[in-house]
């Protein structure tokens, strides 16, 4: 929320400014000078390390791995922390030092304080103090700087008791939040580290246990706030999450790549994003699919039968089999079948692991009797060895252990009650008919985001499958070898090593010696059975209850943040509760908190938005109240249908003329929010446009480089604008009221509505 006001505005003289900045200058470039000095020192570091080469015992290797792992790690942190690496200071009660508050601590060659890590306890004051609970905090000083230069200070003074006079001439003006507020888009998220608001901070520092869910409006800074919390509980629980990692889960790559640049700049690397439909390693998601079909695939019934498909694998013959055995005839009896089925379920293995005991007590009754058919007791250890591979490899030996107790992939068995109706049918209890009808597709069909939750149980209660696990890791083998290659090669050239001697395949295989070094994201990303030591969640009011089996799965701690908003959610069949949304993970150790101020979007929108979704029927929850109003930030223009595109395409040519008069030639991000499956009729009307031809393809194909996008709600969700132009809005009503409350949202500056239809209840009289 805004700063509380401390002081009245006063005009503040231009020297005073200009010894303030002059004063933090001469401090930024020494604490620069440091973090020069220290990227060169681990350079060198590793630059020795490496010039090590793979010799010497493994132990050494493996000194020498972590060394260098720790040298890069810490070089590429130092490296992404560069920009507004202070931005803040806070002076104390009793003359003491001041405290700067940056992006890391850092302390210089005599292991003196010269920066404080913003998630430190010491730096809490900055986040917390007020006015009227200062604590020791007599001035809180935002220094805004662009790239190693400050251009302007903003002075808080929260005690006026213990100000000196030079002190009670503070600087006042424009915050840093309302800076970064009216700042124009750059189509990728930047960190809030340096505004963070004492109600998000509360949320950042919560404790690590249980289930934390931040219920939140729309711009109340939720995916901020879970990205910070994750940088913050990596630094204070680093010990326990650097063994077992954090999950990120985002709605789509796009949204994760207009995020991917957060973490870094907090100085955390190592987290593992991902979205539902890459969360099963090798399996790739990307076919669209019904909503009525997902939300079938989505719900809880869904384990349950899976887990009776599973079982069914397991089959008791219905009388005695006769197996042949090298011209001897041996006898399966359904009796011993059963026996040797209880054993194996009673290891608690996975299915396919399980099958060894299974198929091992089989062997064994039928050992015993192949040795009395052969007249040997079969006590001598060379005799009992011949006799158990003759009937080991016993072609119906094999083929009555198999169908008795047949292995098979997850992917493999999920396609196949896809495709079969009267496989599936005897397993579905609980869905209806019209349910199994949805379910029902060809063989061959590609998966969807839906699909994955399932195949993750099935490989839950599977187990790997050799053969399968076998052929997949030879080709992650031979991906990986050349991609060894391919670096290898760009060393030998961009450093001119070998000097013609040594090729990339070489060279490759030399630095392989001491085996790939990897992360604890590398290696968590590509371990579908790895264990995280804390996972979150956005846009979490998305996810089905199968969806949240799977990640509860990945953490048996229930440690998680889930942050989203109920209001947004897509789809006719609004959530009542966060308990309701979140299946199974409702019944462990919840606790909610709740933002209620949006620092993106004006008043006058954030409250028209309210009202229509009052009016539907779908009044939000937890109300929302904006940090800000622009003047005209709300317009609505009506069109003939015939006419639609031609008048979208002139409101738009228009936004970008008034953006680049008010932000800048070429600044800012414009999104054009159409009704689903209309993105490629509405895009090719614009670019058909020749003076926005430019502003649509800037991107090269990337919608967050483009500087006009036209995108639909749920493609837009979780993104943000300075202009909206809104396309038809009652239209996009028919995905439900999330998908218009999404939509109309998104801007920082302006919402321009487009329609033809009648606008749907709730928008101002005579718009």
């Amino acid at each position: 929320m805004p700063r509380e006001a401390t002081t009245p505005e006063q005009a503040v003289p231009a020297a005073t400014a200009q010894a303030a900045v002059a004063e933090e200058q001469k401090y930024l470039d020494v604490v620069y000078a440091r973090l020069d000095e220290l990227r060169a020192a681990y350079r060198r570091r590793l630059a020795e390390v490496r010039r090590g080469g793979p010799s010497g015992s493994p132990q050494n290797r493996s000194e020498r791995d972590a060394f260098a792992a720790h040298y890069e790690d810490t070089v590429a942190r130092l490296d992404h922390v560069e920009n507004r690496l202070v931005f803040g200071r806070l002076d104390l009660r009793g003359g003491r030092d001041p405290r700067y508050v940056g992006r890391i601590g850092m302390s210089d060659a005599e292991h003196d304080q010269l920066l404080i890590d913003w998630r430190a306890p010491s730096a809490r004051p900055f986040y917390q103090a007020t006015a009227a609970h200062p604590g020791d905090v007599v001035r809180r000083r935002h220094l805004m700087t662009r790239a190693r230069t400050v251009v302007g200070v903003e002075d808080e003074l929260l005690d006026h008791a213990h100000l000196d006079e030079d002190v009670a001439d503070g600087l006042t003006g424009e915050g840093a939040l309302f800076a970064a507020m009216s700042a124009a888009r750059e189509g990728r998220m930047s960190d809030i580290v340096a505004t963070i608001q004492s109600e998000q901070d509360a949320v950042i520092r919560s404790p690590l246990d249980g289930v934390l869910v931040v219920q939140g409006g729309p711009g109340t800074g939720k995916t901020a706030v879970a990205l910070h919390r994750a940088a913050y509980l990596l630094y204070a629980h680093r010990e326990r999450l650097e063994r077992s990692g954090v999950l990120l889960v985002g709605p789509s790559r796009v949204f994760l790549r207009y995020i991917e640049q957060v973490l870094p700049s907090l100085g955390e690397t190592d987290v593992v994003a991902t979205t539902m439909a890459e969360l099963l390693p090798g399996t790739t998601a990307t076919a669209p699919e019904r909503a009525e079909v997902a939300e079938v695939k989505g719900r809880t019934t869904m384990a349950h039968v899976l887990g009776r498909a599973v079982r069914a694998l397991q089959r008791v013959p219905g009388e005695v089999q006769e197996l042949d055995v090298e011209g001897v005839t041996l006898h399966l009896r359904p009796e011993d079948v059963r026996t040797a089925m209880a054993r194996a379920r009673r290891s608690g293995l996975p299915h396919n692991q399980a099958r060894e005991t299974f198929a091992l007590t089989i062997l064994d009754t039928l050992v015993r009797e192949y040795a009395a058919a052969r007249g040997n007791d079969g006590d001598d250890p060379e005799d009992r060895a011949w006799l158990r591979e003759d009937v080991r490899t016993a072609r119906d030996v094999r083929r009555a252990v198999n169908l008795c107790w047949m292995p098979t992939t997850a992917h493999g068995l999920l396609e196949r009650l896809y495709a079969r109706p009267d496989l599936l049918a005897p397993h579905a209890r609980g869905l209806s008919p019209r349910d199994r009808e949805l379910l029902r597709r060809e063989k061959g069909s590609p998966w969807t985001v839906a699909d994955v939750p399932l195949l993750d149980e099935l490989a839950e209660l599977l187990g790997h499958h050799e053969q399968a696990e076998s052929a997949r890791a030879a080709a992650e083998a031979r991906l990986q070898a050349a991609e060894e290659v391919r670096y290898a090669q760009e060393a030998i050239t961009s450093q001119g090593l070998g000097m013609g001697m040594v090729s990339a395949e070489m060279l490759a295989e030399r630095f392989a010696a001491t085996g790939p070094r990897l992360t604890t994201a590398e290696r968590a990303a590509a371990d579908r059975t790895w264990t995280y030591g804390h996972v979150v969640v956005d846009e979490a009011q998305e996810l089905s209850p199968m969806a949240w089996r799977a990640l509860l799965r990945r953490c048996p701690s229930r440690s998680m943040t889930v942050v989203g908003d109920l209001a947004q959610r897509s789809g006719h069949r609004p959530a009542r509760s966060w308990e309701e949304v979140l299946g199974a993970a409702g019944s462990e150790h919840v606790r909610e908190a709740v933002l209620t101020v949006s620092y993106r979007t004006p008043a006058t929108v954030m409250d028209t938005a309210t009202a229509v979704m009052t009016a539907l029927g779908a009044e939000p929850a937890y109300p929302v109240r904006a940090a800000r109003d622009l003047p005209d930030s709300l317009a609505t223009t009506r069109a003939e249908p015939a006419e639609l595109a031609a008048v979208t395409a002139a409101v738009l040519r228009d936004e970008l003329a008034a953006l680049d008069a008010g932000a800048g030639r070429g600044a800012g991000r414009v999104a054009v929010i159409v009704p689903p499956g209309s993105e490629r009729a509405v895009g090719a009307a614009l670019l058909a446009e020749h003076d926005l031809r430019e502003a649509l393809t800037s991107g090269h194909g990337d919608p967050l480089g483009a500087r006009v996008a036209v995108v639909d709600p749920v493609e837009a969700k979780g993104l943000e604008y300075d202009v909206v132009v809104l396309a038809e809005p009652a239209a996009v009503l028919e995905g439900g009221t999330g998908d218009l409350y999404v939509a109309m949202t998104r801007p920082t500056r302006r919402l321009h509505v487009v329609h033809s239809a009648d606008l749907p209840a709730g928008f101002p009289s005579g718009a």
